[in-house]
């Protein structure tokens, strides 16, 4: 699955398949009218905030479709193709609720894909006890708790089913810890990212050991090895966006040949990864409370490979958004 094509400007056509600019219509309505619309698919574990996140995606414009059948997909796709200025933003959420959510998935994805529409695959998770809570406080059956066998039994054979999908998702996000305002902004982010061909989008992650590892991480950082500024005088109230933390701990030499280190190591994987169809690779960089080092380091990584690379890079400071 990939990444959306970057939305062009009001009145441009998207590029064609060998990348060249397309001939632009003299009519800017005409060029909207050829623009692909852009399709989020919302999936992932049953609690973890699907409905939520629907709702968030109609306040940024979006059409959404809940738990449509596999049979009409295919009509769905031909329709969001045939009618760009209608279905500009399209938002399908994907669930238990659909049976067998792999096929309906990948019903979905081949009839979009097959009519030049390359969607983009949100999946939402949480942790078991978080998930089980919401249960317990909405008082609704999970959907795969046929049988009253308990609703963390559920929640296991659910995480097996879907398995596959968050593998392949282009994003995955844990609501587990994040507040609606949290979580908006995490989509909104996803959705803005521009990506340019040959690039894969990179999501920086600072985080708390202490509140546990981001579980959408691809890969991990402990930069707990770097001198703690919590320990210095004046430094404690203050995160790793203020500069006297910030030049703290960037100007530690183990912290310069780590951040060297770090840009060979992107430099030399993010190719690799992209070869084996990834779109986003997302970070997690961490310390022991994700407030001071995990904050410079993952600001200053953004920074180095923006720079070297040009490619998208979004940075999310985990425990900075906690309220």
């Amino acid at each position: 699955m990939s990444e959306p094509t970057e939305r062009p400007a009001d009145g441009a056509a998207p590029p064609t398949a060998d990348g060249a600019a397309p001939e632009q219509p003299a009519n800017g309505a005409a060029g909207r009218e050829r623009r692909r619309p852009h399709v989020a698919i919302i999936t992932g574990l049953s609690g973890a905030g699907k409905t939520q996140a629907s709702k968030l995606l109609e306040d940024e414009g979006y059409s959404v479709v809940d738990n449509l059948p596999s049979e009409l997909l295919r009509d769905l796709a031909e329709l969001a193709a045939r009618d760009h200025a209608r279905f500009e933003r399209l938002a399908l959420v994907l669930d238990a609720r659909a049976g067998n959510a792999p096929h309906v998935l990948g019903a979905a994805l081949a009839a979009l894909e097959a009519r030049g529409i390359d969607p983009q695959v949100f999946f939402l998770e949480a942790r078991d006890e978080i998930l089980i809570r919401r249960f317990s406080e909405t008082r609704r059956p999970h959907p795969l708790d046929e049988h009253e066998q308990g609703v963390g039994s559920a929640i296991a054979r659910e995480r097996e089913l879907l398995s596959d999908i968050r593998a392949e998702a282009d994003v995955v996000i844990d609501t587990s810890d994040l507040s609606g305002r949290q979580l908006r902004e995490r989509i909104r982010s996803a959705l803005s990212m521009p990506r340019s061909p040959g690039r894969i989008a990179l999501n920086l992650i600072s985080f708390g050991y202490k509140h546990g590892v981001p579980l959408e991480a691809d890969m991990v950082f402990d930069v707990r090895f770097m001198e703690n500024p919590f320990y210095k005088e004046g430094m404690r109230t203050l995160t790793g966006l203020d500069e006297p933390v910030r030049t703290f701990v960037l100007q530690q030499p183990i912290t310069r040949r780590f951040l060297r280190f770090v840009r060979e190591f992107l430099t030399f994987t993010l190719p690799a990864y992209e070869a084996e169809g990834k779109s986003r690779l997302t970070v997690a960089v961490g310390c022991t409370g994700g407030n001071h080092r995990s904050v410079a380091i993952a600001e200053a990584m953004a920074t180095q490979w923006r720079a070297s690379s040009g490619g998208p890079v979004s940075v999310w400071h985990r425990e900075l958004e906690k309220t």
